[in-house]
C-alpha cells in the first residue's frame, strides 16, 4: 500500500492512558496485531483508539476511569494522525477533569466530537460481545444502532433526542406534572425521532442482509437478521410516516397513566428486538455455541465493514465516498482453529481500512504474515517485532 492511498492510523499517541504513562506507535501497514500477556495494556490500545469517535469507547467506561492513577497519573489524552486517502488529518481527545468532559480536537481546533465521523467510522469486536446474540435486548438494541451510525451518523442525534425526550416525559409523568401541553410536544417530537430511527434501522439491516447474503461461503457462517418492533413494522408495510407519526403520538398519549405506574414507557422503538437465525442450522443464534456465536458475529461486522468502506448504494445521504474504517478486534481470534485465523486474516486484509488486532502469541497472527506490523506490549512500551 503506498503512502498515496494508505488509510487509517499513521501515528498513535497515549498519554496517562490507563497502565500507559506514553505510549506511541507510527505504523505503515492496515494490520497491526499488538502481541502480549494479558494484563500488559494491548486492550487498553484498543479503547485508546476508540476513544477517537464520537463515544466513551467500546468499553463504555467513564472517563475519568480511563485516566492513569497514582501519584505519577493525571488526566489522559489520545492523539493520532490519520491518513485519508493522501490527506492526513491530526485528531486528538483529552479528559477535561474538573468537569469530566471529553474535548476533541481536529487539525487544531476543538470540535463537536461527533463531527469526527466526518473522517472516521469506528468499528469493534470485544470478548464480552462475543455471545451478544444471548445478552438483553437493550445491548443488541444498541449494538444494532451503532450499526446504523456507521452507515448514518445523522441518526445519532436522533437516537439522542428520543433517549433525551423519553426521559424527561418519564419525569414528568412520574413526578405528576400533568402539563398536557408540555407533554403532548414531547410525545409529538419523540414520535419525529422514533420514525427516523425505525427508518434507519430498516435500510440499514436491508443492506446489511444483502451484503451476508451474497458472500461466498466460508468459515464465518452467514445470518438471518431479524427486527422485531411496532414502529418498524409499519415503516415496512409502506405507511405514510406523517400517519404512522401521528399514530405513535397518540399511543403514547394512551399509555401516559400506564408508564408513570410502571414507571418506564411500554411501547417506542426502545422496545424493539434484534435477533439472528444461524442460516446453516437454522438455528437461534442465542442457542449456538459460544463458538459458532462468535463466528456469527465477526461475519456480521466483516459485512459492515465491507459496507461502511464502499458505502450503501441506495442512498446518497447515507453513503460514505471513501474508505474510512479502523476495526478493532480484541482477543478476536482466541480458540479459533488455524482455518478460521487464515479466513479472519484473509477478510480483513482485503478491507478498506485498518485493522488493530490483539493476542497474547505470535501465532495467532501468522496468516498476516508480511501484511501486518507486529508490536510486543508492555506498559508504556511497543517494540516492534517479526514473526
Amino acid at each position: 500500500m503506498s503512502a498515496a492511498d494508505f488509510y487509517g492510523l499513521k501515528r498513535l499517541i497515549l498519554t496517562q492512558f490507563r497502565n500507559h504513562a506514553r505510549l506511541e506507535i507510527s505504523p505503515k501497514a492496515s494490520a497491526i496485531a499488538l502481541i502480549g500477556p494479558n494484563g500488559t495494556g494491548k486492550t487498553n490500545i484498543l479503547e485508546a483508539i476508540s476513544t477517537l469517535g464520537p463515544n466513551k469507547g467500546m468499553r463504555g467506561a467513564d472517563l475519568s476511569e480511563m485516566s492513569r492513577m497514582g501519584d505519577d497519573g493525571g488526566a489522559f489524552a489520545v492523539s493520532g494522525l490519520l491518513g485519508d486517502g493522501g490527506d492526513e488529518h491530526r485528531l486528538g481527545v483529552g479528559h477535561e477533569s474538573e468537569s469530566n468532559r471529553k474535548i476533541t480536537r481536529l487539525d487544531g481546533r476543538e470540535i463537536p466530537a461527533k463531527q469526527t465521523l466526518d473522517i472516521l467510522r469506528m468499528i469493534w469486536l470485544t470478548p464480552q460481545m462475543d455471545r451478544l446474540f444471548a445478552a438483553t435486548q437493550s445491548e443488541k438494541r444498541k449494538f444494532l444502532d451503532r450499526i446504523v451510525v456507521s452507515f448514518m451518523p445523522e441518526v445519532s442525534a436522533q437516537l439522542g433526542a428520543y433517549e433525551k425526550l423519553m426521559r424527561e416525559r418519564q419525569k414528568l409523568l412520574e413526578e405528576n406534572v400533568r402539563d398536557k401541553v408540555w407533554l403532548k410536544t414531547l410525545e409529538e417530537q419523540a414520535a419525529s425521532a422514533a420514525i427516523a430511527i425505525a427508518a434507519a434501522r430498516i435500510e440499514t439491516l436491508a443492506a446489511l442482509q444483502n451484503e451476508i447474503l451474497n458472500r461466498p461461503d466460508g468459515e464465518f457462517p452467514k445470518s438471518q437478521l431479524i427486527l422485531r418492533g411496532d414502529i418498524e413494522e409499519q415503516v415496512s408495510q409502506g405507511e405514510s410516516h406523517i400517519k404512522i407519526e401521528s399514530a405513535i403520538a397518540e399511543k403514547l398519549h394512551a399509555n401516559r397513566a400506564i408508564d408513570s405506574g410502571a414507571k418506564r414507557a411500554v411501547f417506542g422503538v426502545h422496545k424493539s428486538e434484534f435477533s439472528a437465525i444461524h442460516i446453516p442450522t437454522q438455528m437461534e443464534a442465542q442457542n449456538c455455541s459460544t463458538g459458532e456465536q462468535k463466528a456469527l458475529i465477526i461475519g456480521l461486522i466483516l459485512a459492515q465493514a465491507r459496507l461502511v468502506s464502499l458505502g450503501l448504494n441506495n442512498s446518497e445521504n447515507a453513503c460514505f465516498k471513501r474508505p474510512n474504517v479502523i476495526l478493532l478486534l480484541d482477543e478476536a481470534q482466541a480458540h479459533f482453529d488455524s482455518k478460521r485465523r487464515e479466513a479472519l486474516a484473509r477478510e480483513t486484509l482485503a478491507l478498506n481500512g485498518q485493522i488493530w488486532l490483539t493476542g497474547t502469541d505470535k501465532y495467532l497472527f501468522e496468516a498476516f504474515d508480511k501484511s501486518g506490523e507486529y508490536y510486543s506490549i508492555s506498559p508504556s512500551r511497543a517494540e516492534q517485532i517479526n514473526i
